[in-house]
């Protein structure tokens, strides 16, 4: 049901536009189909494939960044509740656990409805923020798959931020 009976004509599809930004900007993307691309940005931890997929039925576009980390089954219980306080930190998009693949992954959508249009401003920033959040919480992860620490062990050294330069 449709609270306005207003029909809007979308003037384009979104991921031209994710193209455009990649290609000025000497990204390496794949364009998979008309409504997905796959751009990799190296970051300071790993490179990240950072994908993007218009959904129309929704109207949002939609970007998933999923780390090179697989979570065990013995630390999966870890894993969330350090996703849920690193969540807590977060002002948009949010990290999840894809369980399908057991990989921790930073999920974003831009909402587009009644035929608005992404602009470069509004992709680069939601790219921005994808990799800022990415690269501030990668350790964290690491932290708690690979040596064993406790969620809030590996929260306290991704919030811990250093004054000045050595």
């Amino acid at each position: 049901m449709s609270l306005i009976e207003i029909e809007f004509e979308r003037p384009g599809n979104p991921v031209d536009t994710i193209e455009t930004v990649a290609s000025i900007n000497d990204w390496t993307f794949e364009r998979s189909e008309d409504d997905e691309i796959t751009i990799s940005v190296g970051g300071n931890w790993c490179d990240y494939h950072i994908s993007f997929s218009w959904m129309e039925e929704v109207e949002a576009l939609h970007l998933a960044s999923a780390f090179d980390l697989k979570v065990t089954e013995q630390r999966k219980g870890e894993v969330i509740k350090l996703m849920a306080l690193v969540n807590e930190q977060l002002w948009m998009g949010h990290f999840d656990l894809w369980t399908q693949e057991s990989l921790v992954m930073f999920r974003q959508s831009l909402l587009l409805a009644g035929g608005a249009e992404a602009n470069p401003a509004q992709i680069e920033g939601m790219l921005a923020n994808a990799l800022d959040s990415c690269e501030r919480f990668y350790q964290s992860f690491q932290f708690v798959v690979w040596a064993g620490k406790s969620a809030i062990e590996a929260l306290e050294t991704a919030l811990f931020e250093t004054a000045g330069e050595a």
